[in-house]
């Protein structure tokens, strides 16, 4: 898990997602332009929550989350997704 220095405000986190996989079960390898995004990621950082809504996530929980959730960011060299707690589906 990275050690982010950023934090998020209100009911923001700030997730590291998966590596997206490089071949099937067959064996057969994927070519990077017809990766899926992964969906899958585990959470870096949180916010605060809102007033009357605590946050459910906290860091180091693995969730998954919508196709097209989330702002894609770069920190120091590494791709990160800011999303709100709400475009996450599930914690695994």
């Amino acid at each position: 898990m990275a050690n982010v220095n950023i934090k998020p405000l209100a009911d923001r986190v700030v997730v590291e997602p998966a590596q997206a996989e490089n071949k099937t079960a067959s064996g057969i390898i994927i070519p990077d332009t017809a990766k899926e995004k992964p969906q899958k990621g585990t959470v870096v950082a949180v916010g605060a929550g809102k007033k009357d809504e605590p946050l459910t996530v906290k860091v180091g929980d693995v969730v998954l989350y919508g196709k097209y959730a989330g702002t894609e960011i770069n920190i120091d060299g590494k791709d990160y997704l800011i999303m709100r707690e709400s475009d996450i589906l599930a914690i695994l």
